[in-house]
């Protein structure tokens, strides 16, 4: 089983000018199991990003343990894919270069590279644009093809940062419903932040709420949208009483974190 479990994370910054100690992360204790999907939500600066990375292996914790597959995380690895807000991509590439480039770095059989990028570019609905220089596309089409270099890869997990907070409203409802299809289909291990309530709800079967000085998880719920998601269109689930009742639970938990910080409480 390629589960991730997280032990006891914890994660301190020290500020070199005045020697202060900021605990980013504090006793992080999950385990998110293979195929489940897990949303992470909470006030800017309880760490979100942070156990992201450290789960990706870009930082270091500063004590406790992450395992995938029971094998202990000390750096980035292939297993774990990423997908960021800003597709990163190699823009002056065509679709088909960039989603192949793992592939090909790994000198693969051109074949079945070809093979493999008409697959996930059919999957993430970009047949035809092979092609296209990446530049020409739409915001939302380049996350699309970042989330094809992704997958073709084949990762244990897809690790997500805010991967849709820089489209418009349709586009990034579109894309919901295109991660929720993904999800199903491949069977992966999802993890995505975000600081999008309504988006945490809609992707989440589970979902963390994150609280911030020390970052910790403050709530955890398991919600059935996701799954709903795969038959009903998102805009009929957030008429649901009861998603618009957690909304509104978590929407006044995360303010009441923010006017805490601010000093207001």
């Amino acid at each position: 089983m390629t589960d991730l479990v997280c032990e006891n994370l914890s994660m301190t910054f020290t500020n070199k000018q005045n020697g202060s100690v900021v605990e980013a992360l504090k006793d992080i204790n999950f385990t998110l199991k293979k195929g489940e999907l897990l949303s992470v939500l909470g006030p800017s600066g309880c760490g979100k990003t942070t156990l992201l990375n450290a789960i990706a292996g870009f930082t270091t914790h500063t004590s406790g343990s992450i395992f995938l597959g029971g094998k202990e995380i000390h750096g980035p690895g292939v297993e774990r894919g990423m997908v960021f807000q800003q597709g990163a991509l190699f823009e002056w590439l065509t679709v088909a270069k960039n989603v192949s480039y793992g592939l090909r770095m790994k000198k693969t059989d051109p074949a079945f590279v070809k093979a493999e990028v008409e697959k996930w570019l059919d999957i993430v609905g970009l047949q035809g644009f092979g092609e296209t220089p990446t530049y020409q596309l739409s915001g939302g089409m380049q996350q699309r093809v970042a989330l094809a270099r992704c997958l073709i890869n084949d990762p244990d997990i897809i690790l997500m940062d805010e991967p849709l907070g820089a489209l418009d409203a349709l586009t990034r409802e579109k894309m919901q419903s295109l991660l929720l299809e993904v999800w199903k289909e491949t069977g992966k291990t999802i993890l995505i932040i975000t600081h999008s309530v309504e988006e945490a709800l809609l992707l989440g079967e589970r979902l963390f709420v994150m609280a911030p000085r020390p970052g910790r998880i403050h709530k955890q719920y398991n919600l059935p949208f996701a799954e709903r998601g795969l038959k009903e269109t998102l805009r009929e689930i957030k008429k649901d009483p009861y998603f618009g009742e957690v909304r509104e639970e978590i929407l006044t938990m995360i303010w009441n974190m923010e006017e805490e910080i601010m000093g207001r409480v």
